[in-house]
């Protein structure tokens, strides 16, 4: 019996230490476990290496892409540790949503758990284009080129068809799908001005709507003048007479390609075009310029009057007269300022 009784507390013995053991190891690991999820959620929650906020652009092409172009973009540090904690990351988180590819602001200093919310629920970023007023089809076509993160060619763009605004784009989008963008605007603009206009304009159809306010844009920069200058231009296409437009005939010696660089000549009067309104008679045969929202209306409800002519006054905006003396006493008066200079 008391061989049996030291043999049972033998093997208690045993089970005890190897209990003991068993316990000392499911320890250890659960402590090495929480260090690793400590080091881990620390490296998940830290600040990032990003100095300011950076648009990068991420590719499609699964996580490895991503990844590169974080590490690219300085958005993510280039080591072992972080690699891991960061694809262990998204794994664990996957309920939260698929990661996108597209081009996105990143914030200064992102901590990996901010990255992983931008490549998630962040917008992607909006570019700008501005199309200024008066432009002409040639100078629109040098700003589209120009604009970046746009892709492919315009070859072709008839004046006037484009409305001056701000347009928004995504990275890579195509320039021929900005400019029909472009040109649904201005045909909407139009009609809508043109349904709403003053029905005793003598104007036959949209078009003439659009080159007259091309015209009235280049005239003035003063959003108050251009009802009177529309009113000019209407009283002498009323009267048979030339409209005798400066910036028409600068239209006619150099096809939209800019400011003349210098004044017209009395040579420059006559040259033959139908653009060369000091020649002809009635409207040029299309727009000068893209005229904005502003000259369109001008058009649309010109200020009343019989209002036959304008010249500058040399100090900004310009003298108006019904009469052909008094005119021509604008004109001396213009004249004797700009001798004064």
């Amino acid at each position: 019996m008391a061989d049996q009784k030291k043999k049972r507390d033998a093997s208690a013995g045993k089970h005890r230490f190897w209990l003991r053991a068993l316990a000392g190891s499911l320890t250890a690991v659960v402590l090495a476990g929480g260090v690793v999820a400590g080091v881990g959620w620390w490296r998940y929650t830290a600040a990032g290496p990003l100095t300011e906020p950076t648009a990068l652009d991420i590719p499609h092409g699964g996580y490895a892409s991503t990844i590169a172009a974080l590490r690219q973009g300085q958005a993510l540090s280039d080591n072992g540790l972080d690699d891991y904690v960061f694809r262990t990351a998204i794994a664990l988180t996957r309920r939260e949503g698929q990661l996108h590819a597209a081009e996105l602001m990143f914030p200064a200093h992102a901590s990996m758990r901010d990255v992983l919310s931008v490549l998630r629920h962040g917008r992607p970023v909006v570019h700008q284009l501005t199309i200024p007023e008066g432009l002409t089809a040639s100078q629109i076509m040098v700003l589209l080129q120009a604009a970046p993160f746009l892709r492919g060619t315009v070859t072709v763009l008839a004046e006037g068809e484009t409305l001056p605004e701000t347009y928004s784009y995504l990275r890579d989008s195509e320039r021929g799908a900005l400019v029909l963008r472009m040109k649904q605007a201005m045909r909407r603009q139009v009609e809508t001005v043109w349904k709403g206009r003053d029905p005793s304009i003598a104007l036959s159809d949209p078009a003439q709507l659009v080159t007259l306010a091309s015209m009235v844009e280049k005239e003035t920069g003063l959003p108050e003048e251009r009802p009177r200058i529309a009113r000019v231009f209407l009283n002498r296409l009323a009267r048979g007479m030339k409209l005798q437009s400066d910036p028409t005939t600068v239209y006619a010696l150099n096809r939209g390609a800019g400011p003349l660089g210098r004044s017209l000549t009395r040579s420059d009067l006559t040259i033959q075009s139908p653009y060369n309104t000091y020649a002809t008679i009635g409207l040029p045969p299309g727009p000068i310029c893209s005229p904005g929202f502003a000259a369109l209306q001008a058009v649309a409800h010109p200020a009343p009057g019989d209002d036959l002519y304008f010249v500058a006054t040399g100090s900004g905006g310009s003298h108006f007269s019904s009469s052909l003396d008094e005119h021509n006493r604008n004109v001396s008066a213009y004249r004797s300022r700009v001798l004064d200079k």
